[in-house]
Parts: structure tokens; C-alpha cells; sequence
């Protein structure tokens, strides 16, 4: 059993720490802040949870519920965190919305009769 929990810890934890360096390199790279927060939620939240589960597999059975409730943790706060910051940006105009097919989070805040002034030209503050 322990070569086994082994081999998926040799797996998990490189396979995990490469995920969390992608999604920070993510962070530096990117353009704008959707591309960004999509690093930060995706690549972060998909790179613990690798490095929680690799790590469970090394631990006492009676820890390893406590690393899965971390993962679930994560799994619940990380979109709620990155659906604040994404409609933050687009309330205060920090996004290029020209690109998007249909604007629907508009067209809700319009209907809700908060709408949001007409997009400025977009200037990325990394220029």
C-alpha cells in the first residue's frame, strides 16, 4: 500500500505545485483582469487541490478528512471570490466589454434599473 500512496504522491504534488506556477505566472502575464482572475480561480483552485490529495494519500486515514475539507472549502469560496471581483471590474469600467457577443450582466443591471454608464475606451493600466 505505501508504494502505491507513493507513486500518486510523486504524481499529485509536482503535478500540483506546476498548476499553482502556472496560475501565478497567469497573474504577471496576462493582460486583463478577466484572463487573470480565470488563472487565479482555475489553475490555483485545480493546483491545491492536487497538493491536498497527494498529501492526503501520505497521512493517517483520521487526517485526511480534514485536507478534503480544505478542497472543499476552496472549491466553494474560490468562484464566489472570482464572481465578486469580475462584476467588481465590470461596475468600475476595468474590463473591455467590446469584445463580449451579448453583455447579459448589462442588460440584468438594466433591468434591475442600475445601469452601468457606456464603456470609456478601454486603457490597459500595464501600457
Amino acid at each position: 500500500m505505501t508504494a502505491v500512496s507513493d507513486v500518486i504522491t510523486a504524481v499529485l504534488l509536482p503535478t500540483g505545485a506546476v498548476f499553482c506556477l502556472l496560475g501565478a505566472l497567469g497573474l504577471l502575464r496576462f493582460p486583463d483582469i478577466i484572463s487573470r482572475l480565470h488563472a487565479a480561480s482555475k489553475a490555483q483552485t485545480l493546483g491545491l487541490m492536487l497538493i491536498l490529495v497527494g498529501t492526503a494519500a501520505q497521512m493517517p486515514l483520521r487526517y485526511a478528512p480534514v485536507l478534503l475539507l480544505v478542497v472543499l472549502f476552496q472549491l466553494l469560496t474560490a468562484p464566489i471570490t472570482g464572481q465578486i471581483v469580475g462584476r467588481t471590474a465590470y461596475r468600475i469600467q476595468a474590463l473591455d466589454r467590446g469584445p463580449l457577443f451579448r453583455d447579459e450582466l448589462a442588460d440584468r443591471l438594466a433591468r434591475d434599473g442600475t445601469p452601468v454608464d457606456e464603456q470609456p475606451p478601454y486603457e490597459d493600466a500595464d501600457q
